[in-house]
């Protein structure tokens, strides 16, 4: 027995799937609220979120909350990691939307994790954390999409306890910027990242996608990471350990 839920939060569809037998919709709620918190907090086309007031000079940064001041740590740590490829921070601005879904989605599932359940997937925008198995036992079967026909899939993997996360311009355009050499990002189609967790997942890709051809061997060195790119030309590539995903 299993509860699906579905809400629309952060600007896109968000799916909650609990495969257990005392789930409830008010589990699925109370993630929910909690996403909906997160997007109170952090959206950047609230005017009254933090993150806007923190750009309009109206809150001080360390006057923020406990999470804002988090947030803005990881991204910096993120920043470094990456050297520089992932930046919250453009022309003054302090922009968490390539950062926060991620580590939204993996807080999400510690909820769940905490409510006792340990079978469930939980999604945003085709970012996804996965735990145990689907309703049949297996593992939670995830599909790519074809940048190039987003109605196709051009990929399906297997995953149980890890995350996923996507980017791409097939659904909001050319949204990720480089920030290493000043330009948009737009050397390949798609880059897609499995990690030991969705927040993982969600930071590199963004990361990944803005290098352009040279993400995947950037993500192919990290040990935890695993990556599939997609690239403008239409051809596919992956790290090596992407392809242990790829069978049941």
């Amino acid at each position: 027995m299993s509860i699906q839920a579905s809400a629309g939060i952060m600007g896109m569809p968000v799916h909650l799937n609990i495969v257990d037998a005392h789930a409830s919709w008010t589990d699925a709620e109370v993630v929910f609220a909690y996403l909906r918190t997160v997007d109170c907090t952090f959206s950047t086309y609230k005017s009254d979120s933090e993150t806007e007031r923190i750009n309009r000079h109206e809150l001080l940064e360390k006057e923020s909350s406990e999470e804002m001041q988090t947030i803005i740590a990881l991204c910096e740590t993120t920043r470094i990691e990456t050297g520089g490829f992932f930046d919250a921070r453009y022309q003054g601005r302090f922009d968490p939307s390539g950062f926060v879904k991620g580590y939204a989605l993996q807080r999400a599932a510690q909820i769940l994790h905490m409510r006792g359940f340990k079978d469930f997937f939980v999604e945003a925008g085709g970012d996804i954390q996965t735990s145990g198995h689907n309703s049949r036992g297996e593992k939670w079967r995830v599909g790519i999409r074809d940048p190039f026909k987003p109605s196709e899939l051009v990929m399906v993997v297997h995953l149980s306890g890890e995350g996923i996360a996507t980017s791409g311009t097939y659904e909001r355009g050319e949204h990720i910027y480089d920030p290493v050499h000043r330009r948009p990002a737009n050397e390949v189609a798609s880059m897609s990242i499995i990690a030991t967790g969705v927040y993982d997942a969600d930071r590199f890709a963004t990361a990944a996608f803005a290098m352009g051809r040279q993400g995947l061997p950037f993500i192919g060195a990290l040990p935890v990471l695993h990556g599939f790119m997609v690239t403008c030309d239409g051809r596919a590539y992956c790290t090596p350990g992407f392809q242990r995903y790829t069978a049941q």
